[in-house]
């Protein structure tokens, strides 16, 4: 299982330093990152997201990967998009039976207003005290769903298409 973390800033600096934090607990051994990001928002509304640098880049699998990548995009980079196509449509179903529902991704993108920033983290692995201690003195607006292994899999067998299985095999 894992959990989708999203903390929202007010300023950019704060949030810069509490993605720097969470990068020490990764470090520390006190979460198992599957993806991290600091994303702000100019005072022109324009997204601009920040992940570790290649030398401090978390070492993803492929699953891991296409699942961070599609739930980031449906969180922050797509706010307000219709659905086009099936498979779009089935791969936001399959977040809504994960719990990343409509109101959570509402929540997600309120936080986002211009001049704000927010650090999301998708960690399979977290010490929940020592996350909370570490992360407590900067503050922030915290929004947290967890993800089921059995649906990231699930989720993972729907990005890679059909025929993915028997070619990996």
């Amino acid at each position: 299982m894992s959990e989708l973390i999203v903390i929202g800033y007010d300023d950019h600096a704060v949030a810069k330093k509490a993605f720097k934090a969470v990068q020490q607990l990764r470090d520390d051994h006190v979460l198992d990152l599957n993806g991290l990001a600091v994303v702000s928002v100019d005072e022109e509304g324009e997204t601009h997201v920040d992940t570790p640098a290649r030398s401090e880049e978390v070492a993803l699998s492929a699953t891991a990967g296409a699942l961070w990548g599609m739930v980031f995009g449906m969180l922050i980079l797509t706010p307000g998009i219709g659905v086009v196509g099936a498979a779009l449509g089935g791969l936001i179903g399959k977040l809504n039976q994960m719990g990343v529902d409509g109101r959570f991704r509402k929540k997600v993108q309120e936080l986002l207003e211009p001049g704000s920033a927010a650090v999301v983290v998708m960690a399979s692995k977290i010490t929940e005290d020592r996350f909370a201690t570490v992360m407590e003195p900067f503050g922030g607006t915290v929004l947290k769903t967890s993800l089921p292994e059995e649906s990231e899999r699930e989720l993972a067998e729907q990005l890679a298409g059909p025929g993915a299985a028997e070619t990996a095999a």
